[in-house]
């Protein structure tokens, strides 16, 4: 039996993760915490790995929440720079497979076209610079890796399409930014290529992002549409909107590695935001 240890379990990833492995015979998961383990912890993360002896550690734990990084800088560093340290020197320790989740921070958003594994990173902000830092981490010291990078993220928990439509209930008008591009993406399906990543040993870095691209009015605005919510997006730009931290004008993630390694292509992110609010019977039916 394949043991799955998952930090940051109570995320949504973590919960995706669970929810996929939920009915498999072959495989344990040992879900932990900050309660059950402390990441930024370097003796607290080796003797878990110690006591557990996973097979495979999934790293979901970080600091998210862009804006309080740049305040909270510290934090920010333990978080998602040394606890994917610690975690690649743990991984070593008892020969585990390291799946380490990172971000389209790493960029800088000034191309015009989507960012490959092989473009160079220029983070504009805390949240952005720490992820990077975990990243290099992982790669100079884990024997055996996956770095995930993922954006716009929404599964179960807050997210972004929660947070819409729980102010469409209050609200008539809701101001989202209309100049930063990314890939809306389902939790549900980073979890497929993360299972998919598990059954190989083609190690390194993948984008892991839905196929398609809008900005987050656009996406605001579909949500409201597939929805039947009359509350009207209003689209300003970033330096209206008045954001603490600096974030990627145009951050769309190509999944050249996935194609080119396993032939392997992700949901177009409309198709997967339907599924992910049939689930939830949010969709309105076009007929009615």
């Amino acid at each position: 039996m394949k043991k799955i240890l998952i930090t940051g379990s109570q995320g949504q990833l973590g919960r995706a993760l669970n929810a996929y492995y939920a009915d498999r015979s072959d495989v344990q998961l040992i879900n932990t915490d900050v309660k059950e383990l402390n990441i930024t912890d370097e003796q607290d993360v080796m003797d878990k790995i110690l006591d557990v002896h996973p097979d495979v550690i999934i790293n979901c734990a970080a600091h998210t929440q862009v804006d309080a990084c740049e305040t909270e800088k510290e934090k920010a560093y333990l978080l998602n720079a040394l606890g994917p340290k610690y975690l690649s020197l743990a991984a070593n320790a008892v020969d585990a497979v390291l799946v380490h989740l990172s971000s389209d921070y790493v960029y800088d958003g000034k191309k015009t076209e989507p960012y490959t594994e092989k473009d160079s990173y220029n983070p504009q902000s805390v949240y952005g610079r720490t992820k990077l830092e975990g990243e290099e981490f992982v790669r100079a010291i884990a024997h055996r890796y996956f770095i995930v990078r993922t954006a716009w993220l929404y599964g179960e928990g807050k997210n972004f399409v929660n947070t819409m439509l729980k102010l469409s209930e209050t609200k008539d008008v809701i101001s989202v930014v209309k100049d930063q591009i990314g890939n809306p993406t389902s939790a549900v399906e980073v979890v497929k290529v993360i299972a998919l990543l598990l059954e190989s040993e083609l190690y390194g870095t993948y984008h892991a992002t839905c196929e398609g691209n809008c900005s987050w009015a656009e996406f605001a605005q579909c949500i409201m549409d597939k929805c039947g919510k009359d509350t009207k997006i209003l689209p300003v730009t970033s330096e209206e909107y008045g954001a603490p931290a600096s974030r990627p004008a145009y951050s769309m993630l190509d999944n050249q590695n996935l194609r080119e390694r396993f032939y392997y292509r992700m949901k177009n992110w409309e198709e997967a935001l339907d599924e992910y609010l049939i689930e939830r019977d949010l969709l309105v039916k076009e007929n009615e």
